[in-house]
């Protein structure tokens, strides 16, 4: 027999797999390609229309690059795009985000501690903080301000910031990070598809057609594929923060959020200028030291005064469900026995300053909110309780969960 939620948490598990092979090579290209267009070296006797090469060895073989500024003379007969990286990675991680936080809204979503809204209004506050951050982001390299890179992103920043603060006054932490994230990758791939690659079509067809390419569109390209240079170790972080209670399980998680965008700045900086062969800024690597250790302090002041107020709020119709359900208080003393040593509001496990991702597995009211969670990790597979922890969930236990979880399900 095959439960919806094994179903579905399947169908999570090919889009998140998806996910992560697409955004290796988008990333992994971009990486390339900036490193490349930093060390292109002038050289005598080359092609008129050439910028600058490079020498690279691997795979058993040397690979000699040469770039043209704007275009070549004639269009050549083999041209590689590199877009689909980008595209399949968004509409991937678009895919996920819906399956996890807008299917899975009441559990993952929705904080009704901070913000009393449906789950419908929360999935229309999702959507619009994904296109916002492209439409201001747009707005501000098309004005004036975007002939002053520095002050743009400066500006930029701010908004990153209060977009930062803005998510964790309505949805749950991990959601906020995430949605932040999705922002962030969403002017990224945005950059992409409506400037970069249609930038780079007029000047195909003017080659085509015999033109001679207006330089001002690589350029525009150029800048903004700079942009996403810069952003792209932020929003790693961000898609990963899920697995990081520290990160998003504090009052200060949109502090540190933005943190992470100052130190991707410092980090790719460094790299930035090794490859351009313009020194060493060593200095960088403190300034993320310094960074990284303001994070870890800001993580240990986490929002854990808000796991009484959330056992105290009204169960939503789903988990009064799980809460009616028969097998509900045998279900319960097997969670209670087996995982509340850890999943506790002060965990009992030595070196456990906080419960495991977040999640407290302590009243009747913690276990029905997470019931899911418990049927997956503790009923239909054997993820949950580890190895080594000291009481062993036997078969039976675990088949108690199933069938109270069933039987939830099929009211």
């Amino acid at each position: 027999m095959y439960d919806l939620a094994v179903i579905w948490d399947w169908v999570e598990f090919a889009v998140r797999w998806l996910h992560i092979v697409t955004a290796i090579a988008w990333i992994g290209s971009s990486f390339y390609f900036i490193a490349l267009d930093l060390g292109l070296r002038k050289a005598p006797h080359l092609p008129d229309g050439v910028h600058g090469e490079e020498w690279q060895v691997h795979g058993g073989g040397f690979y000699r690059i040469q770039k043209y500024l704007v275009a070549p003379e004639e269009m050549p007969d083999h041209l590689i795009w590199f877009k689909w990286e980008s595209y399949a990675t968004w509409l991937s991680g678009a895919a996920l985000l819906m399956i996890m936080y807008w299917v899975g809204g009441e559990l993952f979503l929705l904080d009704p501690n901070k913000a009393d809204i449906t789950l419908w209004q929360g999935i229309l506050i999702s959507g619009a903080s994904i296109v916002v951050g492209w439409i201001l982001y747009d707005l501000l390299c098309k004005s004036r301000l975007g002939d002053y890179p520095t002050a743009m992103m400066l500006v930029l920043f701010v908004i990153i910031v209060s977009m930062s603060w803005g998510l964790n006054q309505v949805f749950t932490g991990r959601a906020a990070l995430l949605h932040l994230g999705a922002f962030t990758a969403t002017i990224m791939t945005a950059n992409v598809f409506f400037i970069i690659i249609p930038n780079q079509h007029i000047v195909v067809n003017d080659l085509k057609e015999g033109r001679t390419p207006d330089p001002k569109y690589g350029k525009i390209a150029k800048l903004r594929s700079t942009h996403n240079n810069y952003l792209t170790l932020p929003v790693i972080f961000l898609m990963l923060s899920n697995h990081y209670p520290l990160a998003f399980g504090t009052e200060y998680s949109w502090i540190i959020a933005s943190l992470v965008f100052l130190m991707g700045v410092t980090i790719r900086h460094y790299f930035n200028s090794i490859h351009a062969r313009t020194g060493k800024p060593n200095w960088t690597w403190l300034v993320s030291v310094v960074l990284m250790i303001l994070i870890a302090w800001l993580s240990t002041v986490p929002g854990l005064d808000t796991y009484e107020e959330a056992d105290a709020r009204q169960l939503t119709p789903i988990e009064q469900r799980f809460a009616l359900a028969d097998g509900f208080e045998e279900a319960y003393h097997v969670v209670i026995g087996n995982c509340s040593m850890c999943h506790a509001r002060e965990p009992g496990w030595e070196g456990l300053r906080w419960p495991p991702n977040d999640v407290v597995l302590e009243t009747k009211s913690d276990v029905a909110r997470h019931a899911q969670e418990i049927f997956l990790q503790s009923g239909m597979s054997n993820a949950m309780p580890p190895p080594h922890a000291i009481r062993t969930m036997t078969d039976e236990s675990r088949a108690i969960i199933v069938a109270w979880y069933r039987d939830a399900t099929s009211m």
